[in-house]
Protein backbone atom coordinates (compact mmCIF):
# COMPACT_ATOMS: atom_id res chain seq x y z
CA UNK A 1 0.00 0.00 0.00
CA UNK A 2 2.87 2.40 -1.36
CA UNK A 3 1.46 5.82 -1.76
CA UNK A 4 2.82 8.87 -3.67
CA UNK A 5 3.91 11.24 -0.69
CA UNK A 6 3.66 14.06 -3.15
CA UNK A 7 -0.01 13.48 -3.31
CA UNK A 8 -1.22 12.23 -0.17
CA UNK A 9 -4.31 14.32 0.78
CA UNK A 10 -4.15 14.77 4.26
CA UNK A 11 -6.11 17.74 6.76
CA UNK A 12 -7.27 18.48 9.95
CA UNK A 13 -11.39 18.29 10.65
CA UNK A 14 -12.77 20.69 12.87
CA UNK A 15 -12.90 18.14 15.98
CA UNK A 16 -8.79 18.49 15.14
CA UNK A 17 -8.89 14.55 13.79
CA UNK A 18 -6.56 14.15 11.00
CA UNK A 19 -8.48 13.06 7.63
CA UNK A 20 -6.53 10.89 4.94
CA UNK A 21 -8.34 11.46 1.50
CA UNK A 22 -7.28 8.14 -0.28
CA UNK A 23 -7.31 7.50 -4.36
CA UNK A 24 -10.96 6.70 -5.02
CA UNK A 25 -11.48 9.66 -3.05
CA UNK A 26 -13.03 8.23 0.31
CA UNK A 27 -12.54 10.24 3.22
CA UNK A 28 -11.29 8.12 6.56
CA UNK A 29 -11.62 10.32 9.66
CA UNK A 30 -9.49 9.85 12.56
CA UNK A 31 -6.52 8.33 11.04
CA UNK A 32 -3.54 7.88 12.95
CA UNK A 33 -0.32 8.28 12.03
CA UNK A 34 2.40 5.26 13.17
CA UNK A 35 6.07 5.33 12.91
CA UNK A 36 7.58 1.86 11.92
CA UNK A 37 10.69 2.40 13.35
CA UNK A 38 10.74 5.39 16.26
CA UNK A 39 14.18 5.23 17.90
CA UNK A 40 15.92 3.69 15.04
CA UNK A 41 14.76 5.57 12.00
CA UNK A 42 12.28 7.94 13.28
CA UNK A 43 12.45 9.75 9.34
CA UNK A 44 11.69 6.79 7.79
CA UNK A 45 8.82 4.64 7.29
CA UNK A 46 5.07 5.96 8.35
CA UNK A 47 2.05 4.35 8.22
CA UNK A 48 -1.20 6.52 8.74
CA UNK A 49 -3.81 3.67 10.17
CA UNK A 50 -7.60 3.59 10.65
CA UNK A 51 -9.39 3.46 13.40
CA UNK A 52 -10.29 -0.35 13.22
CA UNK A 53 -6.45 -0.34 12.78
CA UNK A 54 -5.83 -1.16 8.83
CA UNK A 55 -3.21 0.88 7.16
CA UNK A 56 -4.39 2.94 4.77
CA UNK A 57 -1.46 4.46 3.38
CA UNK A 58 2.78 4.14 3.63
CA UNK A 59 5.17 6.80 3.13
CA UNK A 60 8.38 6.06 3.11
CA UNK A 61 10.01 9.49 4.21
CA UNK A 62 8.76 12.05 6.40
CA UNK A 63 10.85 14.39 4.27
CA UNK A 64 9.48 13.70 0.51
CA UNK A 65 5.93 15.21 2.07
CA UNK A 66 5.05 18.85 1.15
CA UNK A 67 5.79 20.76 4.48
CA UNK A 68 2.16 21.09 5.60
CA UNK A 69 0.95 17.69 5.28
CA UNK A 70 4.73 17.14 7.43
CA UNK A 71 3.22 19.48 9.87
CA UNK A 72 -0.17 17.70 10.20
CA UNK A 73 1.92 14.45 10.99
CA UNK A 74 4.65 15.51 13.28
CA UNK A 75 1.81 17.18 15.17
CA UNK A 76 0.36 14.04 15.78
CA UNK A 77 3.36 12.63 16.20
CA UNK A 78 4.37 14.45 18.88
CA UNK A 79 1.45 13.92 20.77
CA UNK A 80 1.28 10.02 20.59
CA UNK A 81 5.14 9.68 21.23
CA UNK A 82 5.91 11.94 24.10
CA UNK A 83 9.05 10.66 25.77
CA UNK A 84 11.32 12.46 27.76
CA UNK A 85 14.74 12.11 27.85
CA UNK A 86 16.35 11.30 31.17
CA UNK A 87 19.11 13.42 31.85
CA UNK A 88 20.05 12.42 35.56
CA UNK A 89 18.52 10.04 37.99
CA UNK A 90 18.43 11.98 41.23
CA UNK A 91 18.21 9.20 43.66
CA UNK A 92 15.85 6.01 44.06
CA UNK A 93 13.95 4.62 46.97
CA UNK A 94 14.67 1.09 46.64
CA UNK A 95 16.99 -1.61 44.92
CA UNK A 96 14.42 -3.82 44.48
CA UNK A 97 11.41 -3.37 42.54
CA UNK A 98 8.86 -1.65 42.40
CA UNK A 99 10.87 1.39 42.99
CA UNK A 100 10.17 4.82 42.73
CA UNK A 101 13.22 6.90 40.75
CA UNK A 102 13.53 10.91 41.13
CA UNK A 103 14.75 12.20 37.87
CA UNK A 104 15.91 15.02 35.80
CA UNK A 105 14.45 15.06 32.45
CA UNK A 106 14.35 17.13 29.76
CA UNK A 107 10.62 17.94 29.91
CA UNK A 108 11.66 19.10 33.61
CA UNK A 109 11.87 17.18 37.24
CA UNK A 110 9.49 14.00 37.47
CA UNK A 111 9.16 10.91 39.66
CA UNK A 112 8.46 7.28 37.48
CA UNK A 113 7.50 4.00 39.03
CA UNK A 114 9.52 1.14 37.78
CA UNK A 115 7.82 -2.19 38.35
CA UNK A 116 10.21 -4.57 37.24
CA UNK A 117 13.76 -4.64 35.59
CA UNK A 118 11.87 -6.14 32.75
CA UNK A 119 10.57 -2.54 32.16
CA UNK A 120 14.11 -1.45 31.29
CA UNK A 121 14.97 -2.55 27.37
CA UNK A 122 17.68 -2.16 26.23
CA UNK A 123 17.82 -0.08 22.26
CA UNK A 124 21.38 -0.56 20.69
CA UNK A 125 24.19 2.26 21.22
CA UNK A 126 23.67 2.11 24.92
CA UNK A 127 20.16 3.62 24.39
CA UNK A 128 17.37 2.54 27.14
CA UNK A 129 14.01 3.01 27.06
CA UNK A 130 12.38 2.58 30.64
CA UNK A 131 8.57 2.00 31.04
CA UNK A 132 7.21 3.46 34.12
CA UNK A 133 4.00 2.15 36.30
CA UNK A 134 1.63 4.26 34.13
CA UNK A 135 2.67 3.94 31.31
CA UNK A 136 4.83 6.70 29.87
CA UNK A 137 8.38 5.54 28.71
CA UNK A 138 11.47 7.61 29.45
CA UNK A 139 14.33 7.36 27.12
CA UNK A 140 18.18 7.38 28.30
CA UNK A 141 20.43 8.41 24.88
CA UNK A 142 23.46 6.58 26.13
CA UNK A 143 23.65 5.45 29.62
CA UNK A 144 26.83 5.37 29.59
CA UNK A 145 27.40 9.71 29.05
CA UNK A 146 24.80 10.01 32.60
CA UNK A 147 27.03 11.31 35.64
CA UNK A 148 28.41 9.01 37.64
CA UNK A 149 25.95 9.03 40.44
CA UNK A 150 23.11 8.40 37.70
CA UNK A 151 25.05 5.76 35.90
CA UNK A 152 25.90 3.95 39.62
CA UNK A 153 21.91 3.91 40.37
CA UNK A 154 21.25 2.93 37.36
CA UNK A 155 23.68 -0.33 37.07
CA UNK A 156 21.79 -1.22 40.06
CA UNK A 157 19.07 -2.46 38.04
CA UNK A 158 20.78 -3.18 34.65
Amino acid sequence: MNTNSANLKLSRNTFGKLVYVDAEGVEHVGVTPVRAFPIAAPEEGLSLVSTDGHELAWVSRLADLPAATRSLIEEDLAIREFTPTVARILKVSTFSTPSTWDVDTDRGPTQLVLKSEDDIRRLGEGQLLISSSNGLQFRIGNWRDLDKHSKKLLERFL
